[in-house]
């Protein structure tokens, strides 16, 4: 009897420490996806490395805050990252809608992209969609939070071209992006207006029979010279 309760007993651990294995790797499979996308955690766990990939085709979003250094001056540190976290937030939810992976954000700055890690044709359309939402439910929770309009106001800039994409850094991973298409957008953001949404040509051609765009001319950006740019005004009504 004694070595009966005795296996039991030892029966009863192993199970327990069992359950305790299982929920730690669940867990650490969560965070694992909170950092990384679903494909590229499973790419991971199965060969231990993320090979880069190129994309001939994706939509980099890129937006920050007007006069975010005047904003965080007057704030205290608490407020001003429950501000950015509430904005955040809305973000991630936003481009999750549209298809849309976030890859980083840096201060008040917010980048994501389309068309990746899975690729596809509607990348361009689905980041305009997400920046005018982005513009549209930025304005809405200004509202109910009692900020006045002329505050926390963001400019927003999406360029469509070449990406490589791949996981940086062994503990601390990071899925990002590289290429001149990053670098553009980032240079649309700079030149874009408090409450727009600035594009490239190469992104006006990819969504011009469903926005109505307002032509700016050509713009000098750094390092790139001048390039075409639009302010994405609204949907077209036939579509």
């Amino acid at each position: 009897q004694k070595f009966i309760k005795k296996n039991n007993l030892h029966f009863e651990i192993i199970q327990k420490n069992k359950l305790i294995i299982e929920e730690e790797k669940e867990r650490s499979e969560n965070l694992l996806l909170s950092i990384l996308p679903q494909s590229i955690t499973e790419e991971l766990k199965t060969h231990n490395i993320v090979q880069p990939k190129h994309y001939d085709q994706v939509s980099v979003l890129f937006s920050d805050f007007k006069g975010f250094t005047r904003i965080s001056e007057g704030l205290k540190p608490t407020e001003l990252l429950e501000r950015l976290n509430i904005f955040f937030a809305l973000f991630d939810e936003i481009s999750a809608e549209y298809n849309l992976e976030r890859i980083k954000t840096i201060g008040d700055a917010y980048m994501a992209a389309g068309g990746l890690p899975e690729a596809n044709v509607t990348n361009a359309l689905d980041a305009v969609h997400a920046a005018m939402s982005i513009q549209q439910a930025l304005r809405d929770t200004k509202f109910k939070l009692g900020i006045p309009e002329h505050e926390w106001e963001m400019r927003v800039g999406v360029h469509t071209g070449p990406v490589v994409a791949g996981v940086v850094g062994t503990t601390k991973f990071a899925y990002d992006i590289w290429g001149d298409a990053v670098n553009i957008a980032s240079r649309l953001e700079s030149k874009s207006e408090a409450g727009q949404v600035n594009i490239s040509k190469d992104t006006y051609n990819l969504i011009k029979d469903h926005y109505e765009c307002q032509y700016r001319g050509e713009i000098e950006i750094k390092n790139r010279g001048k390039i075409d740019m639009y302010f994405v005004v609204g949907p077209k009504q036939d579509t």
